[in-house]
């Protein structure tokens, strides 16, 4: 069985669409859990008749992804949605397959929004995760129960936990697969800062990730 966990926080705006769209999923039975960080807007109302759990976790998106793993309980492969994602058809089948002969993976990534640059944004964001084998969240990383619980879980730290997770897994598990089957992500993070502005921002804080800066550190300079 596949469970899929979603973080929100303030998420009013996007989280019905992006729930409806897993209902084929949960025909098929995945299981959706939803995890909240405390919002103050209408997400958990509007979450709640469209997921098979919605529950409270402490803020923070490792915190929350992990409550929401230990929430799919019976759930042998694990999916982490961004609230703003959309899957390609048939993504549970494609998980499956993949998961098969690796221990995780994730999809190529394509990014809608207003600027001219986020295609080559999110062509350089799946290249360089095929190469390096690290993904972010935004590819909508998925793993078996058993590759999560080897590396613990997602590391209790700010920012960065899906490169630290990536690090871990590929570790202790090996690549992952990299589907290029393409999951669709709001841009909306390029562009209320710019794309330029937000492309040159994320690029040092992973250079500095990189070069050893704390998570607490990133998380600073990201604000």
């Amino acid at each position: 069985m596949l469970g899929v966990v979603l973080p929100t926080l303030d998420e009013a705006a996007t989280i019905e669409t992006t729930l409806r769209a897993l209902a084929p999923l949960r025909a098929r039975g995945a299981v959706v859990v939803v995890a909240d960080g405390g919002s103050r807007d209408d997400t958990v109302v509007r979450a709640v008749p469209h997921a098979d759990r919605v529950i409270s976790a402490p803020r923070g998106r490792a915190r929350q992804m992990n409550a929401g793993a230990a929430a799919a309980c019976g759930a042998a492969h694990v999916l982490f949605l961004h609230a703003d994602t959309q899957l390609p058809a048939h993504a549970d089948a494609l998980i499956r397959d993949a998961l098969a002969h690796h221990g995780w993976g994730r999809f190529d990534v394509r990014i809608d929004g207003r600027s001219r640059w986020l295609p080559v944004v999110a062509a350089l964001m799946n290249l360089r995760s095929r190469v390096t084998g690290i993904a972010t969240g935004d590819q909508a990383i998925f793993m078996t129960r058993a590759a999560f619980d080897a590396v613990g879980g997602f590391p209790d730290q700010p920012m960065m936990e899906d490169i630290e997770i990536s690090r871990r897994l590929k570790r202790r598990v090996g690549r992952p697969a990299c589907l290029r089957a393409r999951v669709v992500t709001s841009g909306r993070r390029w562009d209320e800062r710019g794309a330029w502005r937000t492309i040159v921002l994320m690029w040092r804080l992973r250079w500095a990730y990189w070069r050893g800066a704390s998570a607490a550190t990133i998380a600073a300079r990201y604000r």
